[in-house]
């Protein structure tokens, strides 16, 4: 028999490692026990809200990125881990904030710091969740009991900020801003074959900045070469600035696929 988790000692659970099962202690629902899997304690790290502003410090981004293939509607069946799956976090008042994994989201559900909101609008506690059946469409993770379908969306119950981090200078999004078009001669050829131009020249005193970086085709850039605009003659398309891009489109920055479950946040976020 699987030991209740009260069962085990402070040490038992150091050695247990991820993934082992155990099954959780106090009164189990008639005919319908309910198994998950104990994970690194670094990961299942106590939650500690602020009894003033009512937010929980653990629940910040961490920058990770993912790419989401549509088609390869379970990720199990490609071997890939369902628990690395992107999912949605939603703040108390239903504004997106940043875009966990699947691991993290289980984490929270489980500790009663979120709950899962299925495509139907439909708000879950874990209890509820761990009943919805795994479809041909979800990814799921192995139970002992079946299989536990992965949340798309999760809803912070007592996170109320909404994050909206200043756009970095990075190349990627310069050329995102510029929707990969030279910003002399309008073409967009192949990413490869583009560049960062300074319109002041470093050479001139020109500085990294939105308002003197542009995205330019290699023609251009070797054309413009150490001159300004004004003196090679090439005239800029749109004069460059800061992007002004919504929280959600920052959640989205290298993203351009997503689940059909996010939509309806996104476009009010």
């Amino acid at each position: 028999m699987l030991p209740r988790v009260s069962e085990l000692g402070p040490e038992a659970k150091r050695r247990a490692g991820p993934p082992a099962f155990f099954r959780p202690g106090g009164p189990a629902e008639a005919g319908s026990p309910c198994y998950i899997w104990i994970v690194p304690r670094a990961e299942l790290a106590t939650h500690h809200v602020d009894g003033e502003t009512g937010q929980d410090p653990d629940l910040e981004l961490d920058g990770d990125s993912f790419e989401i293939d549509h088609h390869e509607p379970r990720a199990r069946r490609h071997g890939r881990d369902p628990l690395t799956l992107p999912v949605l976090a939603l703040n108390r008042f239903f504004h997106p904030v940043q875009i966990t994994t699947a691991r993290r989201a289980f984490l929270l559900l489980f500790g009663g710091a979120a709950h899962a909101i299925d495509e139907a609008g439909d708000i879950h506690d874990f209890s509820s969740w761990r009943r919805l059946p795994v479809r041909e469409t979800d990814d799921g993770v192995p139970i002992v009991d079946g299989a536990l379908r992965v949340p798309r969306v999760l809803h912070l119950r007592r996170y109320e900020r909404v994050r909206r981090p200043p756009v970095r200078l990075t190349r990627q999004n310069l050329m995102l801003r510029d929707a990969h078009q030279c910003q002399y001669c309008a073409r967009r050829p192949p990413v490869r074959d583009l560049n960062i131009d300074h319109v002041v020249p470093r050479s001139r005193g020109g500085v990294d900045s939105w308002e003197n970086l542009v995205t330019a085709c290699r023609p251009c850039n070797l054309r413009k070469a150490w001159r300004t605009p004004e003196e090679a003659s090439m005239r800029l398309i749109r004069t460059p600035a800061a992007p002004r891009w919504t929280a959600s489109m920052q959640l989205l920055l290298g993203r351009p696929q997503l689940f059909k479950e996010w939509e309806p946040f996104l476009k009010a976020g």
